[in-house]
């Protein structure tokens, strides 16, 4: 995944517009949008900034890893601990099944997003 989809997903996973976000981070909608659509290579310092705004790793918006908060010591949300207590408690078989409804989740999420 390429830094410019993290970035976007951040901003529409907090409910923020373009306007919105380029308004509490004092810059140029433009350049933003440009960073976004990955037309602009985002440069480091605005990399930094995007991860402190977000508390996220620099690694997450790089697309290094798919935790939030880096490589090591993943931190996880309620929701996400809930997940994997129930997935603890199926079969080996149900967990076969379950990780391929999340493989065609995952596909057909990435298709809409095209």
């Amino acid at each position: 995944m390429q830094h410019y989809h993290r970035i976007r997903d951040l901003r529409e996973d907090s409910d923020l517009t373009q306007e919105e976000l380029c308004r509490q981070l004092y810059m140029h909608k433009t350049t933003y949008t440009n960073y976004e659509q990955g037309k602009h290579t985002v440069p480091l310092d605005f990399a930094v900034t995007i991860a402190d705004f977000y508390d996220v790793s620099i690694d997450y918006i790089a697309g290094r890893t798919n935790f939030l908060k880096g490589k090591a010591n993943p931190q996880f949300t309620e929701d996400e601990l809930s997940f994997i207590e129930k997935f603890s408690l199926l079969t080996e078989r149900n967990k076969g099944k379950l990780e391929l409804f999340l493989e065609q989740l995952i596909e057909q999420q990435g298709e809409s997003k095209k």
